[in-house]
């Protein structure tokens, strides 16, 4: 169904399976929260879906303990979306949970995917929705390269298994959805609770189910290498790299502490300025604005707003990133050097690090602090202030202006 050449999606939802853990994938964070090129996983899935199905309804199904991590990585999605359901103790619960959320008047037909999916393409989420107007319920599904044999309990190589007769089912896997409201209803009556996928519940309730070509590209993030492959295929179509460079400078005025890089740092004196004058966060904010061509903090944040008097110069640096994403990029490196007497920046120099890399949404490896003095040179060796400089190197894509 085609609107104006727009693929007709109003009558489709998508239910975003993405509450699991993933614990194969290490890093600490469920694997649909981990960062790539800056941006957690579930935020590069929903951009696919928007991209491909921008009328269609997302229904995540979430981890009712993480609420949090999926607000912020759904923060840049600009399509419907119903509020998060909580997920199941299975996948095949948590689907259930996402299909009983669905408005049965509107939706007609739905996807299932996984969020741990970032690269489905526009090309093949289509096909989804396709595939399932044409036979009510159907599966991508891709040839298997490699050589099948099926194994003994002890290991050993047993007989083969013909390839053409096989085939690798991803998602999203797509059917009419009074089909597959039915047919998880009547599994979960019947105690199953833990079949592999969709594709296994319509065949369990007695459904046949096509196949659509697949994508290679189409990868699930399960183990680590994974990650290393996906973020190194973002990255590269991310080759025009950028540096900008930033400066700032604040005086002393009365106070008992300082912030810098988002720390709050004791000090017999505060840094004077419309916001919370860190100095540090101004610089790394130009800086990113510098690379981007896109003026300074002061054209984006003026001190005559009377809105930033006082403000945490941390929602600074937040736009400045944001204006990287929203241009396809993402920040590569930041680097800082503060210039004081004193306090000591060295004690806290951890604490500052990880509070930038928090900020920005990047890995703590990828932001530098550095500190040093001007030998009591100049309004800083008179300890009248501090400065600090900064270096911000960001990726853009290939044309961007």
């Amino acid at each position: 169904m085609e609107q104006s050449g727009i693929l007709d999606s109003s009558d489709v939802a998508v239910v975003l399976v993405a509450a699991g853990r993933g614990v194969r994938a290490g890093g600490g964070l469920p694997k649909q929260y981990r960062p790539l090129t800056g941006r957690p996983v579930l935020a590069h899935t929903l951009a696919a879906l928007a991209a491909a199905l921008p009328q269609a309804l997302v229904t995540p199904v979430i981890h009712p303990d993480d609420r949090a991590l999926f607000d912020d990585a759904a923060r840049g999605f600009t399509g419907p979306m119903s509020a998060p359901v909580p997920g199941g103790a299975t996948r095949q619960q948590s689907v259930l949970h996402g299909l009983r959320a669905l408005s049965q008047e509107r939706i007609k037909v739905v996807l299932i995917h996984d969020a741990a999916r970032p690269f489905a393409s526009i090309g093949l989420i289509r096909a989804a929705v396709d595939a399932a107007r044409r036979h009510r319920a159907a599966a991508p599904a891709t040839l298997v390269a490699d050589a099948l044999k099926t194994i003994g309990p002890d290991g050993a190589l047993l007989g083969a298994v013909d390839r053409a007769s096989v085939r690798a089912v991803q998602t999203p896997q797509a059917f009419d959805l009074a089909l597959i409201s039915s047919a998880h209803e009547r599994a979960a009556a019947a105690g199953l609770v833990d079949l592999p996928d969709d594709v296994a519940v319509a065949q369990w309730a007695g459904h046949a189910v096509h196949t659509f070509p697949g994508e290679a590209q189409n990868m699930k993030l399960t183990e680590p290498d994974d990650f290393l492959a996906a973020q190194a295929r973002l990255l590269a179509g991310l080759g025009d790299v950028r540096t900008g460079l930033g400066y700032d400078v604040h005086a002393f005025g009365p106070g008992d502490h300082v912030w810098l890089g988002g720390v709050r740092i004791p000090h017999a004196a505060a840094l004077v300025g419309h916001s919370d004058a860190d100095v540090l966060l101004h610089a790394l904010t130009d800086a990113i604005l510098g690379a981007l061509a896109d003026g300074d903090i002061g054209a984006h944040f003026p001190p005559s707003d009377p809105q930033w008097k006082g403000a945490a110069s941390d929602a600074f640096l937040r736009d400045a990133v944001a204006r990287v994403t929203a241009r396809g990029g993402v920040v590569a490196h930041l680097d800082a050097t503060v210039i004081c007497e004193a306090p000591k920046v060295g004690p806290h120099r951890d604490a500052i690090r990880a509070r930038i890399a928090q900020i920005a949404g990047v890995d703590v490896g990828r932001v530098g602090v550095k500190a040093t003095t001007s030998e009591q040179l100049g309004f800083t060796g008179r300890r009248e202030g501090i400065a600090a400089q900064a270096i911000a190197t960001i990726r853009l894509p290939f044309g961007s202006v």
